[in-house]
């Protein structure tokens, strides 16, 4: 199952991250863009750091509010989840111990 996680994990960081990307790229050409729910619902999936990553590399929807806040929320959220997951502390609140 963990591995199912991290491949997933991956997955969406690396299309949130290409998403932002290619945003920014059609923004400078004055082309059609990617719409912001489709960009924060990625972050939501789990690709946080990645559009985040993006979004300081390339410079992309920084200063853009609420945009900027909720994938910072996103970002915290997923830090917040995966810590806990690592320190085993996700299993005993899925599966209680009896």
């Amino acid at each position: 199952m963990t591995d199912y996680i991290l491949c997933w994990l991956a997955a969406a960081n690396g299309i949130g991250f290409g998403l932002m990307v290619v945003d920014k790229r059609r923004a400078e050409a004055g082309a059609r863009r990617i719409p912001e729910s489709t960009l924060l619902r990625w972050a939501f999936l789990g690709g946080a750091l990645g559009t985040a990553a993006a979004a300081r590399l390339v410079r992309h929807k920084t200063r853009k509010q609420p945009f900027a806040t909720w994938m910072l929320v996103w970002l915290i959220l997923w830090t917040l989840l995966l810590a806990f997951w690592a320190l085993g502390l996700v299993d005993r609140l899925i599966l209680p111990v009896a």
